[in-house]
């Protein structure tokens, strides 16, 4: 079988230090209009002792910044201490079973769940940032040396086993969050919705009954509704009791169930609707929006999930599908699917952006990593960024990394103040001479190649989520 990805492997072989220091070698040219943080997270420590992990997921945070400022960019990064990397760096060893691994005599958080490597996300909110993971609460980092500073309670609103995703949604004009999360009872599944006020005080926790204990990864926010597509991924939560299962072991893909879309009132917390939609999955939304009447729900649609094709090191997107960009249009009112509007784009991509001026209001374009080698068999990666037009109905533009190199990190729109247009930064490894850098190019142009190329002094691990904080 063909290796799309060749030596991809040593992304996650290179030795991790934690420093921060200002960049040097610069090529091309960064916007003086950039001003502000640039924030990253993602899995990064896979071994201990002769342990190994075996799935992407698995890997304790490490949580990156790139700081933008008149003097140069600076950038950091530090490993998130959470209880299970304090524990485990203790031990020497992996205590806890994680997401796609397990070992002898591993334990679960409180006998119930997984123990949070907070290793998917990084935001701040109310004066705090915030790093997230999968499972449990975010854990609060000093905003410039990235110094783990403790489990955020809320206000002790929260504690460590109320259910809390790593996909929240932020009102820009109110400054309000909300989030979810999931209880996976055989019996009475539901969805929890969260809704923190700009001071971090929650407001409001509801629970929206579902009719199965589906996994949800994002959901999407438009001026009023707080939106959930509900894909056929089902969690056995008695199987993660038994000896030796994982949670990807007991995750199944059940289309017979069908997809469906939820929809709350942002204000309520209650459910308004929910409509059947097919059979397809949808790890990422790519945004919401009202406009006449109507609910718009853009989302990337895959044939099925991607988690098993997350397996390190050799086995990444090995059998990958492809994945489209759909509108729907819905009457909230009616629960009815108006219309459902695909982009001629089939090949798999993740992590899609907007311009976040335009977060909540009609838009055209959007971007997101793509994978150029989308149904050939064999280990492939991302390896291009796409940039997609509602209104041209597809990819206008498409940035092909050279052999070797990978791209990773959600690509962040970064607006230049008092302009339409702005720059896209995404991360960069070359695996061939084992460098990492970071790419920025002008958004609109992605096709001409990156303005800018932000060497690092060495490699560093590939991310998942991240955001820009203007200054």
């Amino acid at each position: 079988m063909k290796d799309h990805a060749p030596l991809l492997e040593e992304a996650f072989r290179s030795p991790l230090k934690e420093e921060s220091y200002l960049l040097k070698g610069i090529e091309g040219r960064v916007p003086q209009a950039i001003r502000g943080t640039y924030f990253l997270n993602g899995p990064a420590k896979f071994q201990r002792g002769d342990q190994e992990q075996k799935h992407w997921l698995d890997g304790d945070g490490m949580v990156c910044s790139l700081r933008f400022e008149e003097g140069g960019i600076r950038f950091t990064n530090r490993f998130v201490r959470s209880e299970k990397f304090r524990q485990e760096e203790e031990a020497g060893r992996f205590v806890f079973r994680t997401f796609g691994t397990s070992f002898p005599g591993d334990q679960l958080q409180r006998g119930i769940g997984l123990a949070s490597p907070v290793n998917v996300s990084i935001y701040p909110f109310a004066g705090k940032l915030l790093a997230f993971g999968e499972q449990g609460l975010p854990w609060e980092l000093d905003p410039v040396t990235l110094e783990t500073l403790g489990e955020h309670t809320f206000g002790r609103r929260l504690n460590p086993v109320s259910p809390f995703a790593a996909h929240p949604n932020f009102d820009d004009a109110t400054g309000e969050m909300f989030n979810f999360g999931i209880s996976f009872s055989p019996r009475r599944p539901c969805l929890h919705l969260y809704r923190f006020s700009a001071d971090g005080e929650l407001v409001s926790r509801s629970r929206l009954e579902i009719d199965q204990p589906r996994s949800v990864h994002d959901f999407g926010l438009s001026q009023r509704y707080a939106v959930f597509y509900l894909s056929p991924y089902i969690l056995d939560m008695k199987g993660l009791m038994e000896k030796g299962s994982t949670l990807l072991d007991t995750l199944a893909w059940q289309p017979e169930h069908g997809s469906r879309i939820l929809i709350a009132d942002r204000e309520t917390g209650l459910k308004v609707a929910e409509l059947a939609l097919g059979d397809a999955y949808c790890l990422h939304l790519i945004a919401c929006f009202e406009k006449d009447g109507a609910l718009f729900v853009d989302v990337l649609e895959l044939d099925r999930p991607v988690y098993d094709q997350y397996l390190l090191k050799e086995k990444l997107f090995e059998d990958v599908r492809r994945a489209q960009p759909i509108r729907y249009r819905l009457d909230v009112d009616a629960s009815r699917l108006l219309e459902r509007i695909p982009l001629d784009h089939h090949r798999m991509g993740d992590f899609p952006v907007i311009d976040p001026r335009k977060k909540t209001e009609d838009y055209e374009d959007f971007w997101f990593l793509g994978i150029s080698k989308t149904e050939e068999p064999g280990r492939k990666f991302f390896d291009e960024v796409v940039h997609c037009s509602w209104r041209r109905g597809g990819a206008i533009a498409t940035y092909q990394a050279p052999p070797y190199h990978y791209l990773c990190g959600e690509p962040v729109f970064l607006p230049y103040p008092g302009e339409s247009t702005g720059a896209l930064i995404c991360q960069c490894f070359d695996a061939k001479n084992r460098k990492g850098s970071f790419l920025l190019f002008d958004a609109h142009n992605i096709g001409s190649g990156p303005i800018a190329k932000l060497p690092l002094k060495r490699p560093m691990h590939l991310g998942f989520h991240t955001c820009f904080q203007p200054d």
